[in-house]
């Protein structure tokens, strides 16, 4: 693993310590394993085509994170195979932005195409204005501005690909956002009935027809009329996908890690009836809390805890927990109270 700082929580694991974004970095740790896969999309393309013509295996390709790592780009692949996707436009300036929300009811949603994540870089305005810092910085790449979407609740369908093109995916879940952030995920989601055949399906063709090697996320509204929209694109183990290392008989994580190396993919089936996972937004800026894990250890102790060896800060993820059960309210109680030991 190549970790991009010393002392960050990666670094525990990694082999080498160096810039993601230099050339000469990436490819001397490239000469030294069989394949290359991320943990994040911001790898920028010169490096990953420069990867490719030294000859050394990149999973997911150029091509495929291509779409994850600008919210336009993707947009347009998403139309262009004709997934179900909100109203969408890409902006310049001002005047289209207003010309937008004159068609769209006066509301919209702006993203920059790049960078934001966890609620950062996502906007809903109201007026031509809203945005005007932005496209000082945009240059002609412009905005991503879309329709703003009243919706019944946010899911999210893990699905995973070999190269070989076998699939396999995982329950679709329901997860809970707060301030942006996803907070909450509940395995399998509630009450989903033919959506979760309708997320399955259409995961598998977004991954298919990208070309997707690994985990791939696929964050979805489900709308007040019962329909499904694409939100966003992840290639990579997802947060939304954490509650499957304790609740499925194969992981995200060792998943991805099979599909980039086109072994058979593992068994995604879940372990018990529900799973839920509560993240961990931190605390008290500059607390480790090992403290903090120990209480909530000996209190809960069927419950599972993950510390990701951050310093805290509030709002910032630093681990989570996961408790399995077969009633929800009992399996969503257990998990909040763990979770609660990190609080304030």
């Amino acid at each position: 693993m190549l970790a991009e700082v010393e002392g960050s929580s990666a670094s525990l694991a990694a082999t080498a310590v160096g810039d993601y974004r230099d050339e000469a970095t990436v490819l001397k740790f490239a000469a030294e394993v069989d394949v290359i896969t991320f943990d994040h999309e911001h790898v920028p393309q010169p490096v990953l085509e420069a990867l490719v013509a030294s000859g050394v295996a990149v999973r997911p390709g150029p091509h495929a994170l291509a779409v994850a790592q600008d919210k336009t780009v993707m947009r347009e692949r998403l139309s262009a195979i004709g997934a179900p996707v909100p109203d969408w436009a890409r902006v310049t300036d001002a005047g289209e932005l207003g010309a937008f929300l004159a068609d769209h009811g006066g509301v919209a949603v702006v993203k920059t195409p790049r960078g934001g994540y966890d609620g950062k870089g996502v906007r809903v305005v109201r007026a031509a204005s809203d945005a005007d810092d932005w496209f000082m910085s945009a240059g002609e790449a412009g905005l991503l501005v879309e329709q703003y979407v009243p919706f019944r609740r946010e899911l999210a369908q893990l699905v995973a690909r070999r190269p070989s093109g076998q699939l396999a995916a995982w329950p679709l879940v329901e997860t809970v956002q707060r301030d942006g952030v996803c907070a909450e995920v509940f395995a399998p989601a509630p009450h989903a009935g033919v959506l979760a055949d309708e997320a399955r399906a259409l995961a598998e063709r977004i991954a298919t027809e990208l070309d997707v090697t690994g985990v791939l996320a696929v964050e979805l509204f489900e709308t007040d009329e019962g329909r499904l929209l694409v939100n966003e694109l992840a290639m990579r183990p997802h947060n939304t996908g954490h509650w499957t290392i304790d609740g499925a008989v194969t992981s995200q994580f060792e998943q991805h890690l099979r599909a980039v190396l086109d072994l058979p993919l593992g068994d995604p089936s879940p372990l018990a009836s529900v799973s839920v996972m509560v993240n961990i937004l931190g605390g008290p800026s500059g607390e480790w809390m090992p403290d903090r894990y120990a209480r909530a250890m000996a209190d809960r102790p069927e419950v599972k805890l993950h510390s990701y060896g951050k310093e805290s800060r509030p709002g910032r993820k630093v681990g989570h927990v996961t408790a399995t059960g077969d009633e929800l309210d009992d399996v969503v109680a257990r998990a909040r109270a763990a979770a609660a030991f990190f609080q304030g």
